[in-house]
């Protein structure tokens, strides 16, 4: 048989789904169609299981909370809180707070969201066996238990100022009776995360492994049927790539473009706008306090904190903002981005000081006895590994100015450059050497600090293996303090302690810069999430280009 027959049926076939996806493209003003150059694959969607950027993103459109913040971003008390999952609450005494489900809410198999599975989901992102990144947020509160079909009843453990806050912000509601059969020591790798159904504006219509997510308008979603029809993550391998593809309008979003090189390159584009926003990240080269491998056993080098002290002040950490950020980045005075209301350039941090680097580790017995460049002990080199993302040229920069900092004071760095997800699975098994991350704030400090850097983050995402009373006591009385000023000054002391004892170099806090296609109306994005109103967004009928009508 000839080639020319081989394919005709092939061809055909191709024909008539573009013929039958002609013959019913989308019309009026709910169409459109939002391509996000996303940086990353995420591994999994179930959100009590992931605090990956693009999960995040992606599991905004599909998992409503309880309730959400506003614009103000206030997290005291439950002013300009918005209602979602629940139409409306009130507290029953000083620790006890009633929501009550709205009626309408129904998960997207068609079933209704209850009580239960608010409780289902407290008892899940707080079980050990599901290990959620957040379960340190929640440990102030007792319990969540369902009082009756529509009505979920939180206790919390003390009175705080954020106690609304934590109730409602760090939990995503997950259906019951979905996943109450699967082992929980399974879900990260439960095929739900990968088909995900959920209560939210959109619904899951495809994951294309190393491609795409593909996310469909509830049209009949309870709060309202969202602005645009078809919502698209295509995975990018980094963020030139995702910029290319924004300018060529192969892409709609880049909600992130973090460098001044780039930033140039969009505002050229004619067809794209710029939207700034006050960024929520930061960036640091955290080391492991811990051998690399075995946990069991402090790191040879990292786990002095003298070392780690003359390491930080081995690196000139304004010069490397300057000249790598320009204006739009910060040296962050902790473990803290620009977001957060206690950021204070005062705070005590050590000083960029090679002379006394040098000094403390002679002191430490670290001298190059050789004459080779790199200090040595009892046959030891001072060298160590440094892993980065491939996905992050910004931080692969990083690494590189770096290595030639440390080297100057004698310490040799090897540079891994690592896959997104292996770099993941390296740090939260602790097998590495030193890594450089980035980290998202919650709208309050007590969130990814809590997280982050307290004890009760240990076996979560308290990669550092960083332990210390002393600012455990200082983050527990900073989130108690009755008063803003009291709390900011226990904030500071918390911070001063954590750059004393120096579990990382905390490098740098970026402003936030978006690129949006400008067909798109009704651009609004919150801080904290650039996601978290996309339902509200647009695409005038006007303005619609061809994949803006297509219908699936």
């Amino acid at each position: 048989m000839s080639r020319r027959f081989e394919l005709f049926p092939i061809l055909l076939i191709v024909g008539a789904l573009a013929a039958c996806e002609r013959r019913t493209p989308c019309q009026g003003t709910d169409c459109g169609t939002l391509v996000d150059a996303a940086i990353g694959e995420p591994g999994t969607l179930l959100p009590t299981s992931t605090e990956e950027v693009t999960a995040r993103d992606v599991d905004e459109q599909l998992f409503l909370k309880l309730a959400d913040v506003g614009m103000s971003l206030n997290t005291v008390g439950d002013e300009d809180f918005q209602p979602s999952l629940a139409e409306k609450w009130e507290w029953d005494g000083p620790l006890t707070l009633v929501f009550h489900i709205d009626p309408r809410a129904r998960w997207h198999d068609g079933q209704p969201v209850t009580a239960v599975d608010v409780a289902f989901t407290f008892d899940a992102y707080t079980d050990s066996a599901v290990a959620s990144p957040f379960r340190a947020q929640l440990k102030r509160i007792a319990s969540v238990t369902a009082r009756d079909s529509l009505t979920a009843v939180v206790r919390f453990r003390e009175r705080y100022p954020e106690m609304f806050y934590d109730a409602v912000y760090h939990m995503r509601i997950v259906p019951a009776h979905l996943l109450r059969s699967i082992p929980r020591e399974q879900w990260k790798t439960a095929p739900f995360g990968r088909q995900p159904i959920g209560d939210g504006p959109y619904r899951f219509v495809s994951w294309q492994a190393g491609q795409a997510i593909e996310l469909r308008s509830d049209t009949g979603f309870f709060l309202g049927r969202p602005g645009i029809r078809r919502l698209i993550w295509r995975f990018t391998p980094d963020l030139g790539v995702a910029v290319t593809q924004l300018i060529a309008d192969q892409v709609d979003v880049r909600e992130q473009l973090v460098t001044p090189e780039m930033i140039n390159r969009v505002r050229a584009a004619t067809q794209v706008k710029l939207y700034p926003y006050p960024g929520n990240i930061y960036t640091y080269m955290v080391f492991n306090l811990r051998a690399n491998g075995d946990t069991a056993k402090p790191h040879p080098i990292f786990g002095d904190r003298e070392i780690r002290r003359a390491l930080t002040m081995a690196v000139d950490r304004g010069s490397l903002v300057k000249s790598t950020l320009g204006d739009l980045g910060r040296v962050p005075p902790g473990p803290i981005s620009s977001l957060l209301w206690i950021w204070d350039p005062d705070i005590r941090a050590l000083p960029y000081d090679t002379a006394q680097a040098a000094r403390v580790l002679n002191y430490r017995g670290w001298r190059d006895r050789d004459g080779d460049g790199v200090r040595d002990h009892d046959g030891q080199p001072l060298a160590f590994r440094v892993v980065v993302p491939t996905t992050s040229a910004l931080r692969r920069q990083y690494a590189r100015l770096l290595q030639e900092q440390f080297r100057m004071v004698g310490v040799h760095v090897e540079i891994d450059e690592v896959d997104g997800s292996v770099l993941q699975q390296r740090i939260a098994s602790g097998k590495y050497d030193a890594a450089i991350l980035s980290r998202t704030n919650d709208p309050s400090p007590s969130s990814g600090i809590t997280q982050t850097w307290t004890s009760a983050g240990l076996g979560g995402s308290n990669y550092a293996r960083y332990s210390s009373p002393a600012f455990d006591r200082l983050v527990d009385r900073a989130i108690a303090a009755p008063s803003r000023d009291q709390a900011k000054q226990l904030w500071r002391a918390a911070m001063e302690t954590i750059n004393d004892d120096a579990p990382a170099i905390f490098l740098y806090s970026l402003g936030n810069m978006a690129g949006v296609h400008n067909r798109v109306d009704n651009v609004r994005i919150r801080p904290d999430s650039w996601a978290a109103l996309l339902r509200t967004w647009r695409i005038p009928s006007d303005r619609q280009i061809d994949r803006d009508r297509v219908e699936r």
